[in-house]
C-alpha cells in the first residue's frame, strides 16, 4: 500500500522502501545529541545517528515491531564513569509514542557488556540496536513518533582489592612504606604502610556500595579512627591489638586481616579515612577492599539523555482485517508538532511528501483489477515509494509541498502476449485492413495457379497434334 511520511525541515532522512500490501516499512534516519551522565564523563556532548524501522501496513494480529539501529555519528563517545576493573554494561532505552487508534508508549531496549577493564573516561561501545513491539488487536491507524533516547551505565557486582601503594591513596606525613614482607605474614602483595605518629592519616576515594579496611593484627598496634565521607564510621574506632572481647592479642605481624567493614552505602563515590590515634603505637594500612553489590537499577547519575537534533517525525501504521487496511485521512503521515519547538504547538509551515490516491491493499499481482461482489472493480495497491529525504536546518522553514502520486489504474496495466508469442510485456498491434489484404493476396495466388495450369495443358495438346501430322 502506498504510504507517506512527513517531517519538518531538519536533519532527518526518511527512506521508504518499495511498498506492497502486507510488506511495507519506513526507515527514519534521525540524529541525537546526548548530554549528562556517561556523556559528561566521555566527550561532554555525544552525537548519535540512528535508524528507526517501522512497518506501515499490518493486519490485525500482526505485531507492531519497532527496530532502532544505533551508531556514533562522529568521534564523540560515552565514557566510563569510574575505575571499573571488571567492566560494566551500557543499557539504551528508547521512547516511542503511539497515538490514533490507541494511546501508549513503546520502550525499545538493548544492552551490551563492556568486557575490558575500564578507567574513568574509557570509551564505551553501544549495542547494535534496540527493539520493542505492540500487539495489534483491532483495525485502525496508529501514529508512531520516535522521541528521546536514554543511555544508562550499570556497574557489575564486584569486590576489588586496592593495595596500600595504589596511587589513588593519599597519605599525610610520617608514613613509611614497608615492602618485601615475609610471605608468612600474609600481607596483600607482601607490603604495607605504617606510622607511629598520632594524627597521621590515609585517605582513599572509591566508587561502590561498601568498603573494608585490611591490616595486621599485632600487639604493638594501636587504635585507629575511621571516617566515611567525613562522618565517623560504625564503629568509629578499632584497635588491632585487641580481640573482639577486648583482651590483648598475642599475635605479631598477622597480616591480611579485615579489621573493619561497612556495607549498605548508596552506590556512588565515597571517601574512607583512617587516622592513627596514639603516638608510639602502630597505625597500619595493608589494603582497602571496595564492594559493589548487584544493583536493581542503573545509577541515576550515570544516565545520559539524548534529544532529537531534527524535528520530530511520525509514521502512520495502517492496520487492516487480513487483506484490507484502513487509510488515514488523506493517506499521509505527518510531523508531530508537539515537540517542534514552536510555542504554539503547531509549525508555521509543514513541508511534506504525501502519497495521494489511497487504495485498498490487494495481495499479489494481477493483469486486471479484481472485482467485488457487485461487479465493480477495486484498485490495485502495489504502488511504490522509493525514497523521501527531508534535509535542512533544525529550524522549520518554508518548503514546497511535494506530491508523489500513487497510480490508480482502472484497467490492466500490463498486457501479456498469448501463449506462443514473445513475452515482451506488450501484445503486438493488429489491423483488420492487413488481414483482408492477406486473404485477397492468397486468393489471387490460387486463381493464378489454376490459370497457369490450363495454359500449360493447352500447349502440350498443340504440340502433340503437330507431331502426329509430321508422322
Amino acid at each position: 500500500m502506498a504510504a507517506s511520511v512527513l517531517g519538518l525541515a531538519g536533519a532527518a532522512a526518511i527512506v521508504v522502501p518499495s511498498m506492497s500490501a502486507g510488506a511495507s516499512t519506513a526507515e527514519l534516519v534521525v540524529d541525537y545529541a546526548c548530554t549528562g551522565g556517561v556523556a559528561g564523563t566521555g566527550s561532554g556532548v555525544v552525537n548519535l545517528r540512528t535508524k528507526v524501522t517501522i512497518p506501515t501496513t499490518l493486519n490485525v494480529g500482526d505485531p507492531l515491531n519497532i527496530g532502532w539501529d544505533l551508531n556514533y555519528k562522529d568521534v564523540t563517545r560515552f565514557g566510563a564513569p569510574a575505575l571499573l576493573p571488571n567492566g560494566g554494561k551500557i543499557e539504551v532505552t528508547g521512547n516511542v509514542q503511539l497515538s490514533g487508534a490507541w494511546e501508549g508508549v513503546l520502550k525499545p531496549m538493548g544492552n551490551v557488556d563492556q568486557e575490558a577493564p575500564l578507567v574513568k573516561g574509557s570509551p564505551l561501545k553501544l549495542p547494535e540496536g534496540i527493539s520493542d513491539f505492540a500487539h495489534t488487536d483491532r483495525v485502525g491507524v496508529v501514529k508512531v513518533t520516535p522521541r528521546k533516547l536514554f543511555v544508562d551505565f550499570r556497574p557489575p557486582a564486584s569486590e576489588i582489592m586496592v593495595n596500600d601503594d595504589d596511587p589513588g591513596i593519599t597519605y599525610s606525613a610520617d608514613w613509611d612504606d614497608h615492602n618485601d614482607q615475609l610471605s608468612q605474614n600474609n600481607d596483600y602483595h607482601l607490603d604495607l604502610h605504617r606510622t607511629t605518629k598520632a594524627g597521621a592519616w590515609a585517605s582513599y576515594t572509591f566508587t561502590g556500595t561498601g568498603v573494608e579496611y585490611v591490616a595486621q593484627k599485632d600487639q604493638r598496634a594501636g587504635p585507629v579512627d575511621i571516617f566515611i565521607d567525613g562522618v565517623a564510621g560504625t564503629p568509629p574506632r578499632i584497635d588491632p591489638s585487641k580481640n573482639d572481647d577486648g583482651t590483648q592479642v598475642n599475635d605479631a605481624n598477622k597480616g591480611g586481616q579485615t579489621l573493619w567493614r561497612f556495607r549498605g552505602l548508596p552506590y556512588g563515590q565515597h571517601t574512607i579515612t583512617v587516622t592513627n590515634v596514639e603516638d608510639g603505637k602502630w597505625g597500619q594500612l595493608d589494603a582497602f577492599r571496595v564492594i559493589t553489590r548487584e544493583l536493581v537499577n542503573p545509577p541515576k547519575e550515570y544516565r545520559a539523555e539524548c534529544n532529537l537534533v531534527s524535528a520530530p517525525v511520525s509514521v502512520n501504521v495502517n492496520i487492516g482485517e487480513g487483506g484490507t487496511a484502513p487509510t488515514s485521512p488523506g493517506g499521509s503521515q505527518s510531523a508531530d508538532p508537539s515537540d517542534s519547538g514552536n510555542p504554539s504547538g503547531s509549525p508555521s509551515t509543514s513541508p511534506s511528501a504525501t502519497a495521494s490516491g489511497s487504495t485498498t491493499p490487494t495481495p499479489g499481482n494481477s493483469s486486471s483489477p479484481p472485482t467485488t461482489g457487485n461487479g465493480s472493480t477495486s484498485t490495485p495497491t502495489d504502488s511504490k515509494l522509493t525514497s523521501v529525504v527531508v534535509l535542512g536546518s533544525p529550524t522549520p522553514t518554508a518548503t514546497t509541498t511535494i506530491t508523489l502520486p500513487a497510480t490508480t489504474p482502472t484497467a490492466a496495466q500490463v498486457k501479456v502476449t498469448p501463449k506462443g508469442g514473445a513475452q515482451t510485456g506488450e501484445a503486438p498491434e493488429t489491423s483488420r485492413a492487413s488481414a483482408a489484404l492477406l486473404i485477397g493476396s492468397g486468393g489471387a495466388m490460387v486463381i493464378g495457379g489454376v490459370f497457369s495450369g490450363i495454359v500449360l495443358l493447352r500447349r502440350r495438346a498443340a504440340h502433340a497434334n503437330d507431331r502426329s501430322r509430321t508422322v
